[in-house]
């Protein structure tokens, strides 16, 4: 998975963990079974265990999927003749509406952030930079400060799988970045070599983890009095919600978040209820109010 497909020691570790809950299962049920044992019999109660246990068809669907890659694996090796998971079927998927903020929403939560500490413009810049590109949380705080180009208006983002991708990105991001930069970056002392090129560092001169990205959010949602469920992909969301219902080109949309399909992105061509019925009401013929004339 590394060395062949490239993955992220995220997709790795999951993928991982995935074969452990199947491991898990044979334990738990007395199976003393070789990966190469295991029969079709077996695995149609291993789904049955994951849906008692009571995962949801997200989670079950990528157990499954990670399970199929395993013996696909074996079966590229050798391992085994024949493939147990060729009988398996996935649970359906609805595709979930993600939560989404009405650029107000983001407006206040900006708004709440105490520019007068240091770690407050850091907090800005970050925030704004989330809304700006759309970003993910890994490609946020893993952004090299050597990939910002301030002067055209793009950074360059190290997406999944290392793939990487020029994004936009916009006035206030780069003004706050700027702010950083120039009275609170270029003033630290402490910053590690490893972590030199990284654009947001924390006090420790080290980059930002995930959790304190999500802490650093969950902050500014409560102070903002908002009751959504917000987490920095909230604002990814919101980025690509915002630009569809502007009238931006799907692929281009698309391309600025890394999807590698374009099914992926289409989630974000829902619109919401009301601005719908208010373009109907505008604008379908029948809903015209034609001047009154008289029959001759």
């Amino acid at each position: 998975m590394k060395l062949e497909r490239n993955l992220s020691p995220n997709s790795i570790e999951n993928y991982i963990r995935d074969v452990q809950k199947l491991v898990e299962f044979l334990v738990i049920h007395q199976y003393e079974l070789k990966a190469k044992e295991v029969q079709p019999t077996h695995l149609r109660d291993f789904i049955q265990w994951i849906n008692e246990i009571g995962l949801g068809a997200n989670s079950q669907a990528r157990i499954i999927s990670g399970v199929k890659a395993f013996y696909k694996f074996l079966m590229v090796e050798d391992i085994i003749e024949e493939n147990p998971t060729a009988i398996l079927d996935s649970p359906s998927l609805h595709r979930k509406i993600p939560e989404v903020l009405a650029y107000d929403e983001i407006q206040a939560m900006l708004a709440t952030i105490d520019l007068s500490h240091a770690h407050g413009v850091r907090n800005r810049a970050m925030l704004e930079t989330l809304y700006a590109c759309g970003l993910r949380v890994s490609e946020l705080i893993t952004l090299k400060l050597s990939n910002f180009y301030k002067e055209v208006g793009f950074i360059k983002v190290i997406g999944k799988n290392n793939k990487e991708r020029i994004v936009p990105i916009g006035e206030e991001a780069i003004k706050h970045i700027g702010f950083y930069i120039d009275s609170i970056r270029n003033l630290q002392k402490n910053i590690h070599k490893e972590h030199a090129n990284f654009l947001f560092l924390n006090r420790r001169g080290k980059k930002l983890s995930r959790i304190m990205v999500f802490n650093i959010v969950k902050e500014a949602a409560a102070l903002a009095a908002i009751q959504k469920n917000v987490s920095p992909h909230t604002f990814r969301h919101s980025f690509a919600t915002h630009l569809v219902e502007g009238g931006a080109d799907l692929k281009a949309v698309q391309d600025m978040l890394g999807h590698e399909s374009i099914t992926t992105t289409e989630i974000y061509t829902h619109l919401d209820t009301e601005y719908l019925r208010s373009t109907i009401l505008s604008f379908h013929p029948r809903n015209q109010k034609k001047p009154f004339k008289e029959e001759e």
